[in-house]
């Protein structure tokens, strides 16, 4: 099985509920089926492998040894797979039972799908996808765990094209990523956390960095939590699929009930990295005032918008001696006022934040706006205590045609300029520069990149600036129009 033979077959299994099913809603229906038929294959393999080892004679309490997950009597592929009637009543017994054969480990993670219902997909439609992966081996003998990773990813880039602005709920750019995790450079017998970790790409992606660094990654202590059900199903999938066994992703609101605990705390870890979902309303900032984790340390961001309540929570996460934060946010947290500025002023004042860092535009799918790193750090080198980091990187990119990308050399530079502090060799298009916190305070807290380095940054800010107040005066004059039809309303006038 080639790499290209293997994609082109699991693309074809997508292809194969075009008609009834969404593109953008694919991946709950592909994946969970995908990797049945892994789970099913890896099966048979490790009972192969038992029979080899202890004979014919295995016995069941034996052969369970060689098991990574069970599975019960009647719920195997090629049960639902020789099904003739009812195939997706089938299909969901079978994926319920083997669910609760496995509850430490496989608890949700086929998601919700109601394969039962022929309205929604019809019978004829599933049989199809069943028959496309019925043809495809997915054991180690086969396929190894590289190139099932490789190629999930695949289908996770592909269904996030067909699913437009959606796909920012659930992947981020393969480029994005290796940036940050190239930065926050994470070591062997680290502990990892994405706080929104969608479909686990970044917690995948720490582990390909200790390994091309040499480490070891089984030494690696991976968590994530995510509040969408399908989207931390397609996480566990993900993660298992890529040949990784030790980690723990759990599914809730990261505000409203953290679940990744050190008995009544939150737990801490060496790297946090993460791409929340920007601008996030209805958050839970009526919580935040009295947080019983002492995440809201600096003060209760707006109800109407996440953003720092994003920051708060990972910079409350990271361990005190070796933690870093890597988080992907909108321009609009260095420069917004109002209660955003005074978490801000906070948070500089406590000299955590390292380097805040401008990236081109459109790299992703869910906005064109500009997009910023901001990189903290528990305890930061000597040299840049009472110093912020701006680099300007809007130019390392290569234009496409829905989207811009960055390449490998682009990842290279925009890292070393830094962990260097300089463009090593001042032919990288970047511009930054080391700036004092008191700098930063004659500015009134203000991190407009525009600000601290000439160039097209401060005029994108300044743009995305005036529409983040224009759209924040629309919102004050529409609800200073409630407020005046309810008093109209109140006098016995039909507002």
């Amino acid at each position: 099985m080639t790499q290209a033979k293997l994609e082109s077959t699991l693309w074809a299994a997508a292809n194969s509920l075009r008609g009834p099913v969404d593109p953008g809603d694919f991946k709950a229906y592909v994946f969970p089926v995908m990797f049945f038929k892994w789970i099913s294959d890896n099966w048979d393999y490790e009972r192969r492998q038992a029979v080899v080892d202890l004979g014919d004679d295995v016995t069941a309490e034996e052969e369970a040894d060689y098991h990574t997950f069970a599975i019960p009597s009647g719920c195997h592929w090629k049960d639902v797979h020789t099904t003739v009637v009812n195939v997706g009543a089938k299909l969901y017994k079978s994926l319920q039972l083997i669910q609760q054969a496995n509850p430490e480990n496989l608890t949700g993670v086929f998601g919700d799908v109601n394969w039962a219902n022929t309205e929604r997909l019809p019978e004829t439609s599933l049989v199809s996808l069943l028959d496309t992966f019925h043809g495809v081996t997915l054991n180690p003998e086969r396929v190894t765990g590289d190139m099932l990773g490789s190629a999930y990813e695949y289908l996770l880039r592909e269904f996030a094209e067909a699913s437009g602005k959606k796909a920012g709920e659930f992947f981020t750019p393969r480029h994005v990523v290796h940036l940050l995790v190239k930065i926050l450079d994470p070591q062997s017998e680290e502990t990892i956390v994405d706080p929104a970790c969608g479909s686990g790409g970044m917690l995948i992606e720490t582990v390909n960095a200790v390994k091309d660094a040499g480490g070891d990654t089984r030494t690696l202590r991976l968590h994530g939590q995510e509040i969408n059900l399908t989207t931390s199903a397609i996480a566990k999938m993900n993660l298992f699929l890529h040949g990784l066994k030790d980690f723990k992703i759990v599914r809730g609101d990261t505000f409203r009930e953290p679940k990744l605990l050190d008995g009544d705390r939150l737990q801490k870890f060496d790297v946090v990295i993460a791409n929340p979902p920007f601008s996030l309303q209805n958050w839970g900032a009526e919580t935040w005032a009295k947080d019983p984790y002492g995440r809201a340390f600096c003060g209760v961001p707006p109800a109407k918008n996440g953003d720092f309540a994003w920051i708060q929570h990972m910079v409350s996460t990271m361990k005190e001696n070796t933690g870093r934060v890597g988080i992907v946010m909108p321009h609009g947290v260095l420069f917004r006022g109002g209660k955003e500025g005074a978490v801000r002023e906070c948070i500089i004042n406590q000299d955590k934040l390292e380097a805040v860092i401008g990236l081109p535009n459109n790299l992703f799918y869910s906005t064109s706006i500009p997009v910023c790193l901001l990189i903290f750090r528990a305890d930061k080198p000597a040299e840049r205590k009472d110093h912020v980091l701006f680099i300007d990187a809007t130019k390392r990119f290569s234009a496409g045609k829905n989207q811009n990308t960055m390449s490998d050399e682009d990842i290279d530079v925009i890292d070393a300029a830094y962990k260097l502090g300089i463009d090593k060799d001042g032919e990288g298009g970047l511009n930054l520069r080391l700036v004092h916190a008191d700098e930063i305070a004659e500015n009134n807290f203000d991190l407009n990149i525009g600000r601290y380095l000439k160039g097209e940054t401060a005029e994108e800010a300044n743009v995305e600036e005036a529409l983040i107040s224009m759209r924040e005066a629309q919102d004050r004059l529409a609800n200073a129009q409630l407020a005046l039809d309810e008093k109209l309303k109140a006098a016995g006038f039909d507002a």
